[in-house]
C-alpha cells in the first residue's frame, strides 16, 4: 500500500513537471555513498528505480566522504553550485554555513503533506529546525582481525597493556599493527587518541579560550606521537589514502584499525567472524575508555535552489524515495553480523556515547587540528602545544 501511494504521489508529482510532456527533468545529487559498499549500491540502485519510475535523470555526484569532499560540498554551496538533492553532515558546525540554502522539513510537508517526511530531534539545528532525514545513527571504535592475533599469538587490546603488546609483537611479525592513513582520514585516530586519555567531562568540554583545553587533549595529541614512533602505523601513513589503509585491514595486512560501522558494509560476510571491534584502551590505565563515539550525524537535504526551481516537484519526488523507510533501512543497514555484530554491542554496553570533538568545530579549525596537526604531531613536526594553539585561534566552538 506504502508503496502504491508512493508512486501515485511521484506520477502527480511528475505531471505537473516537464516530465508530462516527455522531457523528463535532470536532477543534480551529490553524498558519501561511493566506492563498493552494500550502501553505495544500495543508492545507485534507488536512483536508478527512481528514474526508471519517472522518466527523469539524476546526475550523481557522490564520493568518499572524507575532509576533501566535505569541502568541495561546502564550496560548492558558497559557489552557488549546490545539488538539489543533497546527503551531508547535520546538527553541527558542518550544516550551519548551509542551513539558508536547504529546505526546512516542516515547509516541505506544508507544501507536500502526503507521506510527510519525519523531523527527527537530533537533527535539529541551532535555528530550531529540522533540515535533514538521517539514515541511522552511528558509532566508532578499535576494529580487530581476530584470526591475525591468533596467527602472530598476540593478546587482543582489552588494556594498554596488551594494546601496546600488540603492537611489538605486529612489528616482529612484519604485520603492520594499526591501519590508517593520516594524510585524508585521520579522524577516527584522533577521537580515539582523546578517549584513550580524557574523562567523560574532559571528553564533552568544548573550551572557548587555550587556557581552558583540558591536560588530556595535550596527552593525547602527544599519545598519536608515541604510537609513530612505537611504528604502530604503517611507514608511508602520512602519505597514503584511506581507501588504500582499509583495504590493508580488509585484506588482513593489517591487524588494526580504527573506524566506524560503515566498515561493516565493506567486510566480506564470511569476515563477520573473524572481526570485533573494541572499546579504545585507557591510555596507560585499566581496561577501556568509558565512553565511545556515536551519534546521528548525516541526513539528505532539499536545496532552496532546487524549490525555487522548475525541478521543484522532481526533486521533492526524489528526496521522498531516498527517505521511504525501507530504503533509509538499505542505506543505513551496516551489513553487520555474527562475531562483530556482538561485539559491537558488548562495546556499546554501559558505556557513555558522545558525539566527535570534529563534528562541533567550524570548518577552517577542524580543517587544522586533522589535515595539519595530525599528520605533523606524528611526524614530530609539530608539538601538542602548537597544536591546539593553532586550532583555538580559530575560535573552533564559537564565541
Amino acid at each position: 500500500m506504502r508503496l502504491t501511494r508512493l508512486a501515485s504521489l511521484l506520477l502527480a508529482l511528475c505531471l505537473t513537471a516537464s516530465c508530462a510532456a516527455g522531457e523528463g527533468v535532470t536532477l543534480h545529487t551529490v553524498s558519501g555513498f561511493y566506492g563498493s559498499s552494500t550502501a553505495a549500491e544500495a543508492y545507485l540502485d534507488i536512483l536508478n528505480a527512481y528514474e526508471a519510475l519517472t522518466g527523469n535523470t539524476v546526475i550523481d555526484d557522490s564520493a568518499s566522504a572524507d575532509e576533501a569532499w566535505k569541502i568541495s560540498v561546502l564550496s560548492d554551496f558558497a559557489a552557488g553550485n549546490e545539488p538539489d538533492v543533497l546527503f551531508f553532515f547535520a546538527g553541527g558546525a558542518d550544516s550551519a554555513t548551509i542551513l539558508n540554502k536547504v529546505v526546512p522539513i516542516t515547509e516541505i510537508n506544508a507544501a507536500y503533506p502526503i507521506d510527510p517526511l519525519p523531523e527527527v530531534e537530533a537533527m535539529r539545528e541551532g535555528d530550531g529546525n529540522v533540515y535533514a532525514v538521517p539514515t541511522s545513527s552511528f558509532w566508532e571504535g578499535l576494529f580487530v582481525n581476530t584470526d591475525v592475533f591468533e596467527r602472530c599469538s598476540a593478546p587482543l587490546p582489552t588494556n594498554w597493556e596488551s594494546f601496546t603488546e600488540a603492537i611489538r609483537i605486529f612489528n616482529e611479525k612484519g604485520v603492520t599493527p594499526i591501519s590508517v592513513s593520516l594524510s585524508d582520514i585521520p579522524h577516527y585516530l584522533a577521537e580515539a587518541a582523546l578517549l584513550a586519555c580524557a574523562t567523560p567531562e574532559e571528553l564533552a568540554a568544548r573550551p572557548g579560550t587555550l587556557e581552558e583545553i583540558p591536560d588530556s587533549w595535550y596527552r593525547a595529541m602527544e599519545l598519536i606521537r608515541e604510537l609513530y614512533q612505537m611504528h604502530a602505523f604503517a611507514d608511508n601513513a602520512v602519505a597514503t589514502y584511506e581507501r588504500a589503509a582499509t583495504d590493508e585491514f580488509l585484506n588482513k595486512r593489517a591487524a588494526m584499525q580504527f573506524d566506524g560501522n560503515w566498515l561493516g558494509r565493506s567486510i566480506p560476510p564470511e569476515n563477520m567472524d573473524t572481526i570485533r571491534v573494541f572499546p579504545v584502551p585507557l591510555y596507560g590505565g585499566t581496561g577501556a575508555s568509558p565512553c565511545y563515539i556515536g551519534g546521528v550525524s548525516m541526513g539528505f537535504y532539499l536545496t532552496r535552489r532546487a524549490w525555487k526551481s522548475s525541478r521543484r516537484d522532481a526533486a521533492v519526488g526524489l528526496l521522498k524515495v531516498l527517505t521511504r523507510e525501507d530504503n533509509l533501512q538499505r542505506l543505513g543497514n551496516t551489513g553487520i553480523s555474527g562475531t562483530l555484530l556482538a561485539s559491537a554491542q558488548e562495546m556499546a554496553k554501559g558505556r557513555t556515547m558522545i558525539s566527535p570533538l570534529q563534528d562541533d568545530m567550524n570548518q577552517r579549525a577542524r580543517e587544522t587540528w586533522l589535515l595539519e596537526c595530525i599528520p605533523a604531531l606524528a611526524a614530530g613536526d609539530m608539538t601538542a602545544a602548537d597544536c591546539w594553539a593553532r586550532v583555538m585561534s580559530f575560535k573552533p566552538f564559537g564565541e
